[in-house]
């Protein structure tokens, strides 16, 4: 039988299920780590159905690598501009990190450009951190861009949203830490993203932030996630969904809630985990006012960006998910 195909007691199981909507009536999100720059209007119109009323994106990589300083400066440029007009036009709340991502940072002709442009960008309306930045390969290119960009992130004041590696995550994770601490940093600044079992509590212990991306066959899925929740409690714990270019699932912060009250986990500890420790991290920024995402607001869809509209012809502003027909 193939690794992903769903056996009949599966099926028996998830008919039994309610369905995971109807467990999160009434509950708001907030995705912390979201690449929406990626994904559809279809993924925004999903989040917004669900509950989600407000997201951050980090600046990543893109899948390949950028070439110049102008490829850089357009996408920053994108993050603060046509993507947090795009978030709005389906009421949702759209904030961003700013940073040179590990990856790229192995280019240290075009990193030296980028370093010189953050600034440009870092102090922008809207702009919560300095993110995703940290190691990837645990270069020593990797090592000098993170540790300017944290004295970036210091000198503006903002929280750094640190990204771990996939490989060798543990000495990576331990190792972004000691570098934020000599820094200088408050740990209670420092959000440090993909933990797992191995990882979360040298970070908890230390002050940090424990992120954890829920993401499928890989990383961390919710049902160890609601595990976690149970043996370390919900303090200074959020969980995204780092949904990206790749299969990912921008819906995987309310499916977690879902997941959370039907396990037995108290409601007021699933509303810390995935909304309001996210909210209390980022808005350390001084950038985000709740009353932007909290007070119901009329979309009018047939708003223009620089000439652009997220409407095609003489579309109407909202589509029925439930229909077969697309009219």
């Amino acid at each position: 039988m193939c690794c992903h195909q769903i056996s009949e007691e599966d099926l028996q199981n998830r008919e039994r299920m309610p369905l995971y909507m109807d467990l999160i009536q009434g509950m708001q999100f907030f995705d912390p780590h979201v690449h929406m720059t990626s994904r559809t209007t279809d993924d925004y119109q999903a989040m917004a159905d669900a509950g989600v009323v407000a997201l951050i994106e980090p600046a990543f990589w893109l899948g390949q690598p950028r070439t110049g300083i102008d490829t850089f400066r357009d996408y920053y440029s994108s993050l603060i501009g046509w993507e947090r007009f795009r978030s709005s036009q389906f009421g949702i709340k759209h904030y961003c990190t700013i940073g040179l991502n590990s990856r790229e940072a192995n280019n240290e002709a075009l990193a030296e450009q980028v370093m010189e442009i953050l600034p440009l960008f870092i102090y922008k309306e809207g702009v919560v951190g300095v993110g995703e930045i940290g190691f990837d390969d645990q270069t020593a290119a990797e090592e000098k861009y993170y540790r300017l960009q944290l004295e970036l992130a210091k000198e503006a004041g903002l929280p750094v949203q640190i990204h771990t590696p996939h490989r060798d995550k543990k000495r990576g994770t331990t190792r972004s830490m000691d570098i934020a601490l000599e820094h200088g940093l408050d740990p209670a600044m420092v959000i440090v993203d993909h933990n797992n079992e191995e990882t979360v509590k040298e970070v908890l212990d230390r002050g940090f932030w424990a992120a954890f991306t829920i993401y499928p066959f890989t990383k961390m899925g919710n049902e160890r996630m609601v595990e976690l929740v149970r043996q370390y409690g919900p303090e200074r714990i959020m969980v995204n969904s780092a949904a990206d270019w790749g299969i990912s699932d921008p819906l995987a912060v309310p499916k977690t809630a879902a997941l959370m009250v039907q396990r037995g986990i108290a409601k007021e500890d699933i509303h810390k985990v995935v909304y309001q420790n996210a909210l209390d991290a980022f808005a350390q920024s001084g950038q985000i006012d709740v009353a932007d995402f909290t007070t119901v607001k009329a979309i009018d869809q047939s708003q223009r960006f620089e000439g652009n509209t997220v409407l095609r012809g003489g579309q109407a502003p909202r589509v029925d998910k439930d229909s077969v027909f697309i009219r």
